[in-house]
């Protein structure tokens, strides 16, 4: 079996990309693919866990991007993350999220009544690509709400006064740039946008005529039914199939490595063929 959806503490995840490695093992993992939000920061240290063991890294990333108002997010694998032209679109990537992040905090202080600044964040958590995951988690720790639910629901989701968007990174030009630099490039867990099936199809129409690869047809939270509504589409599409857990650590602790909710199961041909396909691009 596979995971070609896994993030570490590097964004938000609770694993250290070593500690991954060690339990993709005991999960009994080939490969998984560490793809945290708009970071590459853990892929050497996973990279390097996994050497001489019998499991085996994907570098990949998972970009957000707003689609008619919309959070979307493109994961890519196989990245070449010292490609000149990733290297600074990842920059403005970041520069852009941290921009967000300062108004959130100028938001959910003058609006949301709540003691928070960039630079507390920042020290809580080290090393990491702030989501919203962490305000969640500082929201809780600092008692202002009960669960990360309610963070979300009364402070920092979609429609909430102190929630800030992404500036508007399309998909269109991430996948550009995953095709630049021979990266896969794969539309993530479709059926979270809650979209008309027709504009779900529209969706992924326009992506594959600007070079979409694959999309996710396995992931933890499909019904039976959406996993053959998924299949289908990549097969109208001509679209590779991937697949992972979206696995978070005690973040998402509903959600486990390689079994997702429990009936996961990506098998390695998904893998087989991804890497068929990056081959030609490389030739």
């Amino acid at each position: 079996m596979i995971d070609l959806h896994v993030h570490s503490n590097c964004s938000d995840g609770t694993f250290t990309p070593a500690e991954l490695v060690t339990y993709a093992i005991e999960k009994g993992l080939s490969a998984f693919a560490l793809t945290d939000h708009d970071t590459t920061d853990g892929i050497d240290e996973a990279m390097q866990a996994a050497g001489g063991q019998p499991v085996s890294v994907i570098p990949g990333i998972e970009f957000s991007t707003n689609y008619e108002g919309k959070d979307l997010h493109i994961v890519g694998l196989f990245i070449d993350k010292e490609h000149p032209a990733f290297r600074t679109r990842l920059t403005e990537f970041l520069a852009s999220r941290k921009k967000r992040n300062i108004e959130m905090c100028r938001r959910l202080r003058e609006i949301g009544g709540v003691d928070i600044d960039y630079d507390t964040l920042l020290r809580m958590y080290p090393g990491s690509v702030l989501t919203r995951a962490h305000y969640a988690d500082y929201l809780m720790k600092h008692h202002y709400v009960g669960d990360k639910k309610e963070a979300f629901d009364r402070f920092v989701g979609d429609h909430c006064v102190c929630y800030v968007p992404r500036e508007k990174v399309s998909p269109e030009d991430v996948v550009a740039l995953l095709k630049e630099t021979k990266a896969i490039s794969v539309l993530a867990h479709p059926t979270l946008y809650h979209m008309s099936d027709a504009r779900l199809e529209r969706l992924i129409a326009h992506l594959t005529e600007v070079g979409l690869d694959g999309m996710e047809t396995l992931y933890s939270t499909y019904t039976e039914g959406e996993t053959r509504q998924m299949k289908s589409l990549a097969k109208k599409y001509g679209l590779l199939e991937s697949g992972g857990s979206d696995f978070h650590g005690a973040n998402k602790p509903t959600i486990d490595l390689a079994i997702g909710k429990g009936k996961l199961a990506v098998p390695e041909s998904v893998l087989e063929r991804i890497e068929e396909e990056r081959l030609k691009k490389l030739t």
